[in-house]
């Protein structure tokens, strides 16, 4: 794949932008003695199971990679649900710049990431791919402060936690890359998407649809 991004608003790519999500506020203000109450209270948000799935592969672990997975794939659908209930038709323009898409691309990553330690390596390209194609500065960010190659970037083993979720505190919009906690899945988690929300047939025939 090539790293080199072309500016794909000059080309006229849709763009998608969502709205704000509530979990943030909540986060704000309860993240560190409540966080599994609000992952509870809002599971629809793509930035809980992102804190979810980052916070599991900073355990450096087989168990934490495959629950990552598990995590990071629940927030890249919940956002993909989003994405289309905003218009988004299986392409175009996912801004970073745009607060609230970062839960979704932040996902979408840590997707990517789990599929590569667990040795699906067609699922990592193909999500590292989408990540490009939707916003090449998340891509850029991402990408920098967590690296494929395990151990390495930004995001060590236990580092940093509090001072992340202080910058999620404090900002109240701005994400960051470890979660405040890490544990087994939730069984509880809300069914896929309501029939009323189903994509169409063109975006079923988007590559990144699924």
């Amino acid at each position: 794949m090539s790293e080199t991004h072309h500016n794909l608003l000059a080309d006229g790519a849709p763009v998608t932008k969502l709205p704000e999500d509530p979990a943030v506020a909540e986060l704000a203000d309860h993240g560190r003695e409540r966080f599994l109450d609000i992952v509870c209270a809002y599971p629809q948000s793509s930035l809980c199971w992102a804190l979810l799935a980052e916070g599991s592969l900073n355990m450096e672990s087989r168990d934490g990679d495959v629950a990552a997975y598990a995590y990071a794939r629940t927030g890249y659908h919940r956002g993909l649900d989003q994405l289309r209930r905003n218009g988004w038709k299986g392409s175009g323009i996912v801004p970073w710049e745009h607060e609230p898409n970062r839960g979704f691309l932040k996902s979408l990553w840590a997707l990517a990431i789990a599929a590569h330690r667990i040795g699906e390596d067609d699922e990592y390209e193909r999500c590292a791919q989408f990540l490009r194609d939707s916003s090449p500065t998340g891509y850029d960010v991402l990408s920098a402060e967590r690296p494929v190659a395990r151990g390495t970037g930004n995001s060590g083993v236990g580092d940093g936690t509090d001072e992340q979720m202080d910058e999620v505190i404090e900002e109240a919009g701005e994400r960051q890359t470890s979660s405040p906690m890490s544990g087994q899945l939730r069984d509880d988690r809300e069914a896929e998407v309501a029939a009323e929300d189903e994509p169409s047939d063109h975006v079923l025939d988007s590559p990144y649809a699924g």
